[in-house]
């Protein structure tokens, strides 16, 4: 490779750098031609590319992106993965790489300009996908909603009868039923200064009295 050619490689690694959510290094030993490219076939799905160059190259391309945290890393014989999607997708199939193929080690790594270790690598890698955890924030923020949304329609459903019970009663969209007069006490008993009759004494009938006698007739 020569100048011009390390220097394009310089260029177009530090631009990954640049562009990636997430850069991890692993010790890349033991890794057979066989296992990288079904390794690359893994990391597909996360739109995930695995880079193994010279430690000098990637220096210069850390340098270059801004990202001097990575040159810490460059020790031994180091892969780069430059992760443009999901970072718990890459880093869990980088893991399971790990065990399945006896190769690979996590060094660390960066993530939205914060430095990772080996460990914080492992424990994104434990994490679930970002649909699943979307999936669970919408989840989250629904249930409370579901429940507001169940209980006011308890209650409108209750006014709703009370509604119809007062209707029943005819007491909604028409008159009051007419309630019987009151009884006047003054009208059904007299005034208590009133004049009481007084009782009719009883009649004695006297016998009538005999004809007073006549005198002589004239003739």
């Amino acid at each position: 490779m020569n100048r011009d050619q390390k220097a394009a490689v310089v260029e177009e690694i530090a631009g990954q750098i640049e562009a990636a959510q997430a850069v991890f290094a692993v010790d890349y030993r033991g890794l057979s031609v066989v296992q990288a490219a079904e390794l690359r076939e893994r990391l597909r799905g996360s739109d995930t590319r695995f880079r193994v160059v010279k430690n000098s190259l990637s220096e210069r391309a850390a340098d270059r992106a801004g990202a001097e945290s990575l040159k810490a890393l460059l020790v031994g014989p180091t892969a780069l993965a430059l992760v443009g999607g999901d970072a718990a997708v890459a880093a869990k199939a980088l893991n399971d790489a790990a065990r399945t193929m006896n190769a690979l080690e996590f060094k660390g790594g960066l993530m939205n300009g914060t430095s990772l270790s080996a460990d914080d690598v492992r424990a994104i890698a434990r994490l679930p996908a970002r649909e699943v955890l979307n999936a669970q924030l919408v989840g989250t923020i629904a249930a409370p909603l579901t429940g507001l949304a169940r209980t006011l329609n308890a209650l409108i459903a209750g006014v709703a009868v009370q509604l119809q019970a007062i209707a029943d009663q005819g007491l909604v969209g028409g008159e009051a039923p007419a309630e019987p007069a009151p009884v006047s006490v003054a009208a059904a008993e007299p005034p208590a200064d009133a004049a009481q009759p007084e009782p009719t004494p009883e009649t004695t009938e006297q016998p009538a009295a005999d004809d007073a006698e006549s005198g002589p007739f004239e003739a």
